[in-house]
């Protein structure tokens, strides 16, 4: 299965089968047969032996695709141009360093570290380095979300009130002054951003604007407590009727909150053991702690947006003794783990043996909710995209800034993350940087160079 150790073991001797997820080499081989036939006839298995051990040593050619070739029907020579391309925005000061990974059929072609790992420009970046995920944090609770409604602990129909009772009376504001809703915002609001919610940052209500600043409901600067949000949250007017208007927005936040009402249990402590434990990812949690913060990857410091990010973004403590887990944005992890939830996510629910999800609802998750209302992805993915259950999902194949396929899902990270799935090629793009001002520009970049790569 995709995802699954490539290595088998037979009475002791290692066989190899061909090239596995990480590009290590397989193929019919029997190390004890082979050491005998080293002995007999040394001069010539020597020369084998050795060009054997530089392959394993260095599987990946140019690209990052073993010995530069096709693979997986990527041009290897073409995922060369990865290298390159990143190497150019490091020069020019985009962001100090990145990490790229691209996947098709379940097989990793290209995992490569770029540049640097931290401001100063002193220490390479390596491919273990944890980034701040930031809104790449709330594919993550959307999945467990839905992974709770097949369990039946919850239906997206829901009002949210029947967990947050807080926001029970909440109101619209409107040009002739505040209003009742229409209908309950929930569950499937929340997931697809059309609660009435918004950022403050972004809407286009100075007073929505004004009370999220004054009543922290973004935590950006200091901490508060998740009843104390809910409560300040209550007195503020939503931006729009539930179900009319894609604003992207707190929902996530919200929904976060929400999960931990319906299952009694802290939202960091959930996805662990729903998501983020059985898939391995290890590294992948909402604070750094100290022993790790030298993987940490930094922004440059002339990234203008990098004093007020760290700010809001306080992630060398353990959040959860002090204030809410933003389910929007709270995370840290690793490509490698990331990639392992996506792959997941792009074989239908499945990974390594274990199903988190049926084919169907994932097929759900990545269809357009947002047919008939107002508002765009636009900002996030550029033109040609609506907004499933937590994924941005693509509704042409043309019209957008790259290429790609209809139905492709993505999502990104304020901090400068960002990642796509491609069902219908079976193909998996991530790139890690840390470069909030240019986020949108070089998820693009990335996206050209890997669709460039796709020859079969």
């Amino acid at each position: 299965m995709p995802g699954e150790p490539a290595f088998e073991r037979e009475k002791g001797n290692h066989l190899l089968t061909g090239f596995g997820p990480q590009g290590e080499m397989q193929g019919s081989f029997n190390v004890h047969r082979f050491a005998m036939q080293l002995f007999l006839r040394p001069r010539l298995y020597i020369l084998t032996f050795a060009l054997l051990l530089a392959a394993c040593a260095n599987p990946s050619g140019p690209g990052g695709s073993p010995f530069g070739r096709n693979t997986q029907g990527v041009s290897g020579e073409r995922l060369g141009r990865i290298a390159s391309v990143v190497q150019a925005e490091v020069d020019k000061g985009t962001f100090a360093g990145a990490v790229t990974l691209v996947a098709r059929n379940g097989q990793i072609v290209h995992h490569e570290a770029h540049g640097y790992l931290d401001a100063a420009k002193t220490k390479p970046m390596t491919k273990d380095a944890i980034f701040r995920l930031a809104s790449m944090t709330k594919p993550l609770v959307s999945v467990a979300t839905m992974m709770l409604v097949e369990q039946g602990t919850l239906k997206i129909n829901d009002p949210i009130s029947t967990w947050l009772p807080e926001l029970k009376d909440l109101k619209v504001e409107t040009a002739a002054g505040d209003v009742a809703l229409t209908r309950p915002v929930t569950v499937q609001d929340l997931l697809r951003h059309t609660a009435g919610l918004v950022y403050g940052g972004s809407t286009r209500s100075p007073r929505i604007k004004k009370m999220y600043e004054e009543l922290n409901i973004e935590a950006l600067e200091k901490d508060i407590t998740a009843g104390d949000m809910l409560k300040n949250l209550a007195t503020i007017p939503l931006a729009h009727q539930p179900g009319t208007f894609f604003e992207y927005s707190i929902s996530v936040d919200v929904l976060g909150l929400l999960l931990e009402r319906a299952t009694k249990k802290s939202l960091d402590l959930l996805l662990r053991e729903m998501l983020t434990g059985p898939l391995g990812m290890q590294d992948t949690a909402w604070w750094v702690p100290t022993d790790q913060r030298a993987r940490l990857a930094e922004t440059l410091d002339s990234d203008a947006q990098k004093p007020a990010m760290l700010k809001s973004y306080r992630q060398f403590d353990n959040p959860a003794v002090r204030t809410y887990l933003k389910g929007g944005a709270g995370m840290v992890g690793t490509t490698a783990d990331y990639f392992k939830f996506l792959q997941m996510v792009a074989n239908g629910g499945e990974y390594a043996g274990r199903r988190y999800l049926s084919k169907k609802t994932v097929e759900f998750m990545l269809s357009d909710h947002t047919p008939g209302m107002g508002g765009t992805t636009f900002a996030s993915t550029g033109p040609g995209y609506g907004f499933g259950l937590g994924f941005a999902v693509r509704l042409q194949d043309g019209f957008s800034w790259t290429a790609g396929s209809k139905g492709d899902a993505m999502w990104a990270g304020a901090w400068g993350t960002s990642f796509w799935i491609d069902p219908k090629e079976k193909l998996v793009g991530i790139l890690m940087a840390q470069s909030p001002s240019n986020r949108v520009q070089t998820r693009m970049l990335f996206k050209n160079v890997v669709y460039a790569a796709v020859v079969e």
